[in-house]
């Protein structure tokens, strides 16, 4: 911009020169000595009023300060993790509206979730449905930079309440591609190890940590009582005490809870809140369907279903959730007695308990019928965190209306969300909210990979071995010239690993890294044997080629939940076929992988060996591998009835009419330490 100028005489200046040179303009002559004595005076006046208006500014500013002094950062008690967890809890939930105390209860799907929804619903959870991922086959670093982008929003919010992400982690982190994938339950609990299980926690937590994942939906410590439910691989046993051994799974997930403890546990940033589910009888419904009516006095529930559970809270264990089921036809969602009276009070619960998904729209029938009242009848009775998961501004408004109009109280709110930040804080979610890169390597690392195989090992059942005592099969000769692999399960990752793997149903194929049962063969006989593979036995292959012994694989496809309610337990994939075909032309084991026992006895009679392998996981073939050869002992046990005939369904150990074709607790071994022999020489003795 062009200065603004000004005309004295015949000179152009700028406006806003020295004080000097104003008089000389202004006087239109030189300066004398005498004008020169004034302007000096004039201009040293002029500066000491200057002075003394800034020293008079800089001593007001000063008491001003004293009086005034800056605005600093407000203190927030809940903020400071010296402070005992209860007054943190105390504090947060003073300073919390309505909206942030509701948006506490609400848990979301990840696929709805965003930085905006976080905002402006103050939403408290996420989770990941069976396969909801951030990309299909994402490494641990995607998955851990999207749960960081959830969390980075809810830090942002004006409390910076940390979210808990959940996940099904139920037999590792199964959702995760490239993770170790343990047995499933039912094979773990045919181990009796609990210790073993508590490993498997451990490693599974290590895995969760590493993706940002700090909260896992496990333990199933449903006893299951009928097979034909869909969820019979999820429960350790059909006796109550196998499964109140195996909340071991809770120390191994959290930490183990210090003597005396009292109330929910994490022990520190490696640990994840777990989950005991579902609460309760799930395990006893009519003709083991899934979310059916359990139908037995107060007493078998407590005696039967209700054991776990108190060992599971005296554990320290951060939440509970409710089951689909319901208990002489009150929905245990809706339940209050239950859910309230028994397990808050009773049991003394202190964490918080979740429902399951959509779990409160199946409170009506049909479902969702009258969400209304769904959400009025979950809350009312305990509910404290809805697993919505997509209509959460449906549940928001709902029960935001209800709190309002006085239909829901607020001292129901508070108790829910003071055990929700109960739990956020003694797991340390305030001070360690995000995911952990240096834990990035455990995922499916050399250790957790052999620990499952140690647990491949352990839960194998060996059921029968030779059609004679005299004519063992097992162990398997190493050194043999060819043999023969068959059955739809023999070379397939997918269907040795079954539901809650990768999907929620789960999936055929190589579908994460592992080792196939055919591939621990290969590794495991002698470099001059030939093994020969083929999915389908045709007539073909067994024309002039002399095997020595087959292994025949088959079992169940995946399945998860209602998917696979089955009323006839046959084994399906033409594995009868298999079996059949196979086994009259040349000794054979049978390897059978199923989520519980399957009808077996008209095809008995063929096999040389049967070996129950359950749903092994993705180190199947180098734990089946040592055992059929002889590297381990078989040391697994029946933890559950394998019945004759499913028309005697439901039968357990312990009822009047018990009559299977192996009982409970039955379990072979193939004699590596002699016993084997002095067995022989009595068989042999006794026919003399």
């Amino acid at each position: 911009m062009r200065s603004s100028l000004t005309k004295p005489g015949n000179k152009y200046t700028k406006k806003g020169n020295s004080l000097t040179q104003q008089l000389r303009n202004s006087l239109g002559r030189p300066l004398t000595v005498k004008f020169l004595t004034r302007a000096f005076a004039m201009a040293l006046t002029a500066n000491v009023l200057l002075a003394m208006v800034v020293a008079f500014l800089a001593f007001h500013k000063s008491e001003s300060a004293k009086n005034h002094p800056p605005a600093r950062k407000t203190y927030r008690l809940y903020q400071d993790m010296g402070q005992p967890v209860e007054e943190r809890v105390k504090d947060l939930l003073s300073r919390m509206t309505l909206a942030e105390k509701i948006g506490q209860m609400t848990q979301t799907e990840r696929s709805v979730t965003n930085h905006t929804n976080i905002r402006d619903f103050g939403i408290g959870s996420i989770l990941s449905g069976g396969g909801s991922g951030p990309v299909e086959n994402a490494t641990v670093l995607q998955w851990g930079n999207m749960t960081n982008y959830f969390q980075k929003a809810a830090m942002n919010t004006r409390l910076a309440i940390p979210l808990i992400y959940g996940i099904d982690a139920v037999h590792g982190n199964n959702n995760i591609y490239g993770a170790t994938i343990f047995p499933h339950n039912v094979g773990l609990g045919c181990t009796r190890d609990p210790e073993l299980v508590e490993r498997i926690g451990s490693a599974t937590a290590l895995e969760c940590r590493a993706t940002g994942i700090q909260y896992a939906f496990a333990p199933c410590i449903a006893v299951c009582r009928d097979p034909r439910w869909g969820r019979c691989y999820e429960s350790y046993s059909e006796d109550p005490e196998i499964v109140r051994d195996m909340t071991s799974l809770i120390d191994g997930l959290q930490g183990r809870a210090p003597a005396g403890w009292d109330g929910p546990y994490v022990e520190d940033s490696d640990k994840v809140a777990a989950c005991a589910k579902h609460f309760v009888g799930d395990g006893g419904t009519t003709r083991g369907l899934n979310g059916n009516n359990t139908q037995v006095s107060y007493r078998e529930l407590v005696n039967i279903h209700m054991k776990a559970y108190k060992d599971a809270v005296r554990k320290g264990v951060a939440t509970v959730m409710a089951s689909y089921s319901s208990w002489n036809g009150v929905k245990m969602h809706a339940n209050k007695f239950l859910l309230t009276r028994v397990l808050k009070k009773e049991l003394g619960f202190k964490g918080f308990i979740i429902s399951d998904y959509m779990g409160i729209d199946l409170i009506t029938d049909p479902p969702g019928a009258n969400y209304t009242y769904s959400v009025y009848a979950g809350i009312h009775a305990g509910l404290d965190m809805i697993m919505v998961p997509f209509a959460y501004e449906q549940f928001i408004g709902n029960l935001t209306q209800m709190v309002k109009s006085g239909a829901i109280p607020m001292s129901r709110i508070n108790d829910a969300v003071t055990r929700i930040l109960r739990v956020k804080f003694q797991m340390g979610l305030f001070e360690s909210p995000y995911s952990d890169t240096k834990l990035v390597k455990t995922v499916g690392q050399e250790s957790h990979r052999e620990l499952s195989r140690e647990a491949v090992r352990k839960s194998l059942v060996l059921l029968k071995n030779g059609k004679t005592p005299l004519t063992p099969l097992l162990p398997l000769n190493r050194n043999a010239k060819r043999i023969l692999v068959t059955g739809s399960h023999a070379s397939n990752i997918g269907l040795q690993c079954g539901g809650w793997t990768i999907k929620w149903q789960g999936k055929s194929g190589d579908i994460t890294p592992g080792t196939t049962v055919l591939e621990g063969i290969q590794q495991a006989v002698s470099p001059d044997t030939e093994v020969v593979y083929a999915e389908k036995p045709g007539k073909g292959l067994f024309e002039n080629l002399g095997f020595d012994y087959a292994i025949v694989v088959v079992g169940e496809p995946p399945y998860a939940e209602t998917h696979g309610d089955n009323l006839n337990l046959t084994i399906p994939l033409n594995g009868p076929h298999a079996i059949t075909h196979t086994c009259r032309r040349v000794r054979c084991v049978v390897v059978l992988m199923s989520g519980r026992p399957l009808v077996v006895a008209p095809l008995l009679h063929q096999m040389d060996a049967l070996v129950a392998a359950w749903l092994p996981g993705t180190e199947a073939g180098l734990g089946i591998a040592d055992v059929l050869f002889g590297s381990y002992d078989f040391t697994g046990k029946l933890a559950r009835t394998w019945f004759r005939s499913v028309d005697q369904l439901p039968m357990n150990v312990g009822d009047k009419h018990y009559h299977p074709l192996f009982p409970f607790g039955y379990g072979l071994t193939m004699g590596l330490n002699n016993s084997r022999y002095i067995v022989l020489l009595v068989v042999l003795f006794l026919h003399m």
